[in-house]
């Protein structure tokens, strides 16, 4: 099982409140979404399967491993997470090539896989250009285009169609359906992902309240 959580409960740092509360949840492989309102606790979720969040109570486990285990840095490696708030600043003076390349592990395999996201995404012609000067839609892109292009066994992606236009958002579906293989966990308010997914968790209050 890639990602076991059992009656997991999170709080953040200062804060007596658990931001999620009673999660149980098993993923393998395929795709699942995870839906619901703002302060929901979906972005929690993702941390704490990531081990960047720790449970107060119960037992959380990625790729095997117990995310409390001081191992969870080597695990984390064989995943690729696309945060929800990732803009640089006009000054950032990487172009968005670099960006990507900065986040490929196996070098020659995975550029020539950017390079084929790139041309789907419709973003050859950003890859020259400060990545910093892009918009915030193009930003996206590039990041979700670095995390495609690792291929490794757990994606996590937190609103990627945030700043995407409707096409973007249909080629991205089409290419997640490619990793089915993997496990691709999604976080959006999109009901797009809804369509290509195997699997969806809706959360309220930080609970799950409905998987379908």
């Amino acid at each position: 099982m890639r990602v076991r959580l059992e009656n997991v409960h999170v709080a953040y740092s200062g804060s007596r409140k658990p931001a999620i509360r009673n999660v149980t949840l098993r993923f393998d492989r395929g795709i699942y979404a995870i839906v619901g309102p703002n302060g929901a606790g979906k972005t929690t979720l993702l941390e704490t399967i990531l081990g960047l969040l720790k449970p107060l109570e119960g037992e959380a486990y990625l790729l095997g491993v117990n995310t409390k285990s001081r191992r969870i840095f080597e695990v984390r490696r064989r995943c690729s997470y696309v945060p929800q708030d990732f803009m640089k600043p006009p000054t950032e003076s990487l172009t968005a090539m670099d960006v990507i390349k900065l986040g490929l592990i196996f070098k020659e395999e995975g550029f020539e896989r950017a390079m084929e996201l790139a041309k789907e995404l419709r973003a050859r012609d950003l890859l020259e250009k400060p990545f910093g000067k892009l918009s915030g839609g193009q930003q996206q892109k590039i990041i979700i285009i670095r995390a495609l292009a690792r291929n490794l066994e757990v994606l996590l992606m937190d609103e990627p169609f945030s700043s995407l236009d409707a096409e973007s958002k249909r080629t991205l579906c089409d290419i997640l359906g490619d990793f089915r293989d993997k496990l691709v966990i999604v976080v959006s308010h999109d009901e797009a992902v809804e369509e290509v997914a195997d699997g969806v968790v809706r959360m309220e209050g930080g609970e799950i309240v409905d998987i379908s």
